[in-house]
């Protein structure tokens, strides 16, 4: 009986697993359609000073 439990618990967890997974691929696939602000890169230009010192 035992080991017919640990059996259903391991198969339930792979079960989750393989489910995560798809649902993980199918958020990346179809979320830039459903959410584009959410995968939009940050649109800012940055400037920062740069000291370059040669020769010393």
């Amino acid at each position: 009986m035992l080991r017919r439990l640990i059996w259903a618990l391991v198969k339930a967890a792979l079960i989750l697993v393989v489910l995560t997974a798809l649902g993980l691929l199918a958020y990346a696939y179809v979320g830039p359609m459903l959410f584009p602000a959410d995968f939009a890169a940050p649109v800012s230009e940055v400037v920062k000073p740069v000291t370059i010192e040669i020769g010393r």
